[in-house]
């Protein structure tokens, strides 16, 4: 019994030594695997500072003329097939809903080719800031338009006005990574948006009221885009 205890007692060291060894082991994986953590922190703080501080050019001129005559061809329609939009507001909205998801969808295959064409390795941090810049836009957009449909129909004719309103804060906000004469755009969808809302009757739902405003301000947009980047070229 005594030696089976001294022999035990004599293996004690070795098996403190290679708890110990362990022990050193494992804290030193844990502090490797914090200072990688750590430095993969870092550098995607330094992507998002370098993203915010970049030019956004994944917005296509061309692609944004288009959804300009877009516009205007949905104020066409609208005008051939809807001459009363006051008593048929389900079709009126039909129109401007699938004309907002095509320029949506234009703009928004276009983003995604030319962010990684043109910012490369910094792709997905500028589209996910783009898209960032305007969803609030758009959410608030879709809400204000489900709210009135659904409790205030009486009020649907100042959706034309509130919607070009909600629309001018997403150009404003997107100006931080854009070129600065787009807040110019900006101010037009402001000032489109409330004169909308002043006429004060269903004369707010004209073809015009939402063709003009959209239609000139994405041409505007586009414009300014192909000047500003032929400028620094």
């Amino acid at each position: 019994m005594r030696r089976r205890f001294h022999g035990a007692f004599r293996r004690l060291p070795g098996a403190v030594d290679k708890c110990l060894q362990l022990s050193y082991f494992a804290m030193q994986s844990l502090n490797r695997m914090n200072s990688l953590d750590k430095a993969l922190s870092d550098i995607s703080s330094i992507r998002r500072q370098v993203a915010h501080s970049t030019e956004f050019r994944g917005y296509g001129p061309v692609t944004l003329a288009s959804t300009g005559i877009l516009a205007f061809a949905a104020a066409g329609a609208q005008a051939l097939r809807l001459p009363d939009s006051a008593n048929h507001m389900l079709t009126y909205l039909s129109i401007w809903i699938v004309a907002a998801a095509l320029s949506a969808i234009m703009i928004g295959i276009e983003m995604y080719a030319r962010t990684w064409r043109i910012h490369s390795g910094m792709a997905d941090e500028m589209i996910r800031m783009a898209v960032e810049q305007f969803l609030p836009s758009v959410g608030a957009g879709a809400l204000i338009t489900l709210a009135l449909v659904r409790y205030v129909p009486a009020v649907l004719w100042m959706l034309p006005g509130l919607w070009q309103i909600v629309f001018s804060l997403g150009v404003f906000s997107s100006c931080r990574f854009l070129p600065r004469a787009v807040a110019v755009v900006g101010a037009w969808y402001l000032l489109t948006g409330l004169t909308c809302i002043t006429l004060g009757d269903a004369r707010a739902l004209s073809p015009w009221a939402m063709g003009i405003p959209y239609g000139v301000g994405q041409l505007l947009v586009a414009g300014i885009l192909l000047f500003t980047r032929r400028e620094k070229e």
